[in-house]
């Protein structure tokens, strides 16, 4: 109904001009004209066709604007509307001193012009300046916005966890959302989601088998938590990486960064941004083995020294067992002797139990 107001109103309002329109011919030409009104009935035919293409191209504009406004989040059309109001109350407080002017007549229309202009560049101005940092404004004087949920039953919020790409390819999250470790909303910003799918779309096979496989992992856990897991619009184009726009949106919603990157962990930790690594959490919930503990475990393969034999244990940590060459292949319980903690991991050494007795 209303594109059917929008366009009739474009009609109505060409047809009215072309109508009246022939008023402003001269009077030379007028008077050989020798029906006046079937002229003005075919001016206002002509002006209406005219005018009902411009109310199509107008509605068809106000529908993708009206679409663009839907899918906007509220904080991008909060900022934004705070930001206009600042540009024109900026554009009056400036603009003022201009009408005081003494201008001749011959050049007054310099003055509504000028304040028109102004006012749209200042308008246009503050909606940048919002998009840029209107969410730390948001976010400065409501702590406890939208990017927070409250945690049922207490009255401290939990921080919002924002995802990156690693993490979704590398799978865990899904088993952490199951087992209720992770606690409240999860963002995923969509120049991660774009970064997703360029992975899923390389030429690569490894690397598009991840990314397909990370865009599965993503639907799934969208589908089983539609409450928890978000897609953000929020982008940054003057900041060209996705790890600095992790850590810019990180910073400006006060959330936590959840990710496996070692160096993009360090990096938001040098700028006072919290960071929860996957790889740190599983490390800390490894078993911890004392000398003296027992193993059962398999020997896969001899060691580097011709009595070693090598093992792992379900977590990956690799076992050395001193005398167990002889047992490759084969399971046996044994005896932990020491533990190493080196940069690519942890190592256990322990010798059979048979021997550690003898």
């Amino acid at each position: 109904m209303l594109d059917a107001i929008i366009i009739f109103s474009f009609i109505l309002a060409a047809s009215g001009i072309g109508f009246y329109s022939i008023e402003l011919l001269p009077n030379s030409t007028l008077d050989q004209v020798t029906n006046l009104e079937a002229l003005r009935l075919v001016v206002a035919v002509f002006a209406a066709i005219i005018g009902g293409a411009i109310g199509l191209s107008f509605q068809t504009t106000y529908r993708r604007l009206e679409s663009q406004v839907k899918e906007m989040p509220l904080e991008v059309i909060l900022t934004r509307a705070i930001g206009l109001v600042i540009g024109l109350l900026l554009a009056n407080l400036m603009l003022a001193p201009l009408f005081l002017l003494p201008i001749p007549a011959d050049f007054g229309f310099i003055k509504p012009l000028v304040a028109v202009v102004g006012s749209i560049i200042l308008s246009v101005t503050g909606m940048n300046l919002a998009d840029t940092h209107g969410r730390g404004l948001l976010r400065f004087i409501n702590p406890n916005t939208v990017e927070s949920m409250v945690v049922e039953g207490t009255l401290k919020p939990a921080n919002t966890k924002v995802l990156d790409t690693s993490c979704i390819i590398d799978g865990r999250i899904e088993a952490l959302l199951e087992t209720g470790f992770l606690e409240g909303q999860i963002l995923v910003p969509q120049f991660v989601l774009q970064e997703l799918q360029q992975v899923a779309d390389a030429s690569k096979d490894q690397k598009r088998v991840r990314g397909r496989r990370g865009l599965e992992i993503l639907n799934r856990i969208k589908e089983d938590y539609p409450d928890r897991i978000l897609i953000n619009a929020v982008d940054y184009e003057d900041i060209p990486t996705v790890d600095a726009k992790l850590v810019r949106f990180a910073q400006e919603i006060s959330g936590t960064l959840l990710t496996n990157d070692y160096n993009l962990s360090k990096v938001a930790s040098v700028q006072k941004v919290p960071v929860l690594n996957v790889n740190d959490l599983v490390n800390a919930v490894r078993p911890s083995y004392l000398p003296g503990d027992n193993l059962d475990l398999k020997i896969l393969k001899e060691g580097k020294e011709p009595s070693q034999g090598i093992g792992y244990l379900d977590d990956g940590t690799m076992v050395v067992v001193e005398e167990g060459s002889s047992y490759v292949g084969g399971e046996l319980r044994v005896v932990v002797t020491s533990a190493l903690q080196t940069t690519a991991g942890r190592m256990i050494f322990a010798k059979p139990q048979a021997s550690a007795l003898a």
